[in-house]
C-alpha cells in the first residue's frame, strides 16, 4: 500500500488488512494532538525491494548505543554513497523503519535542510520507533531551529501522561544542546514519570550519549 492510501486511512476506520498495514508500519497507537495538520512530504510510490534491500534493511534494527566495528564500518561505507535524494524519500515514507533509517544518515552527513521534515515529524508522531532517530538527528543539527522541535515537542506530550512516546530521548537531546532549556521542562518530566516505574532519566542519558558517541565514530570512519 502506497504512503499516500496508508496515511489517508490513520484516523479513519479501517478493514483488518488496512490495520495490519498501518500497525506494521509503526501507527501502533493513534492519536489526535494539535499537530496532525503540519505538512511533511509524502512518497507517491513505494518502495522496490532492491531500494529497501540497500537503504533500510542493514540499518534500521541497529541500536547505535552499542554498535560494533563492523556496524560502524557499514554505516560509514553508505553515508558515502547516499545522497540527498535518497534521504529524502526515506523521510518521506510512512514507515518507522525508513524514517529512523532517514534521521540516521540526515545526522550523519549533517544534512541540515531536513531539520524542519525530522521536526515536523516528531511533533506529528505518526510512528512509533522513530522518534529516537529525530531526537539524535535534532541534537546534532545543534541549531536554535533544532532547540525549538525539541522543547514544542515536550512541552505538549509532557502533559500527555497516557503517551509512553519519545520524551525520554527528546529531553536527552534538549539537555544536549541547552540545559537550562530542559531544566525548565523538569518538573514536567517528574509529572510525566510519576506512574512509570521504569522510567530512568539517568539510563536515558547514558543511552543518549553512547548513541552520540556512535554516530561520531561513523563520522570518522566515513572521513
Amino acid at each position: 500500500m502506497s504512503f499516500k492510501k496508508l496515511w489517508a486511512k490513520l484516523f479513519t476506520q479501517n478493514d483488518e488488512p488496512d490495520e495490519f498495514a498501518l500497525h506494521f508500519s509503526g501507527a501502533t497507537v493513534r492519536q489526535k494532538n494539535p499537530f496532525e495538520n503540519i505538512e511533511v512530504p509524502r512518497n507517491e510510490e513505494e518502495f522496490t525491494k532492491d531500494f529497501f534491500d540497500k537503504w533500510v534493511a542493514p540499518f534500521y534494527m541497529n541500536s547505535l548505543s552499542n554498535s560494533n566495528d563492523l556496524t560502524i564500518k557499514t554505516f560509514a561505507d553508505t553515508a558515502k554513497e547516499i545522497n540527498k535524494d535518497i534521504v529524502l524519500k526515506l523521510l518521506s515514507d510512512f514507515d518507522w523503519r525508513t524514517r529512523i533509517t532517514g534521521a540516521f544518515f540526515a545526522a550523519i552527513n549533517n544534512y541540515k535542510e531536513f531539520e524542519d521534515i525530522i521536526g515536523r515529524h516528531l511533533l506529528k508522531s505518526e510512528v512509533c520507533y522513530a522518534g529516537s532517530g529525530y531526537c539524535l538527528a535534532l541534537a546534532t543539527f545543534g541549531t536554535d531551529n533544532a532547540k525549538k522541535y525539541l522543547t514544542i515537542y515536550l512541552d505538549y506530550y509532557l502533559d500527555r501522561k497516557d503517551l509512553w512516546f519519545d520524551q525520554a530521548d527528546a529531553f536527552c537531546a534538549l539537555e544536549h544542546l541547552d540545559k537550562n532549556s530542559a531544566s525548565n521542562l523538569f518538573d514536567k518530566w517528574n509529572s510525566f514519570v510519576a506512574d512509570k516505574e521504569y522510567w530512568s532519566l539517568e539510563k536515558s542519558r547514558n543511552h543518549f550519549s553512547q548513541c552520540m558517541l556512535t554516530l561520531e565514530k561513523i563520522r570518522k570512519a566515513k572521513s
